[in-house]
């Protein structure tokens, strides 16, 4: 597909092909069952990446947002202190 061809989908894609190709990439299936070719697959990951960055996606909606934490950080969940996890104490002196 040449580069002119492959912008001006990207230009002319709807919110449900943007969908569409977020869940085939996703589940490495075409919403009819086939499974999508390692080319497949990496050209609709391209156009989803570059559909959320022409359209101004909100970061922590794009494809493969992670949230960054910091160890011990007071949102994680975790609530254990280091001693509690086992980790004040030398295992080495049973």
């Amino acid at each position: 597909m040449s580069e002119m061809t492959f912008d001006r989908m990207i230009n002319q894609m709807t919110p449900a092909i943007y969908e569409s190709l977020k869940q085939a990439v996703a589940l490495r299936k075409w919403p009819d069952g086939r499974r999508l070719s390692v080319e497949q697959t990496e050209l609709c990951l391209e156009a989803v990446i570059r559909y959320e960055v022409e359209n101004n996606v909100p970061e922590e909606s794009r494809v493969g947002y992670l949230e960054q934490r910091t160890c011990g950080a007071s949102n994680s969940g975790a609530g254990v202190s280091p001693e509690m996890a086992g980790l004040g104490r030398d295992v080495s002196k049973g």
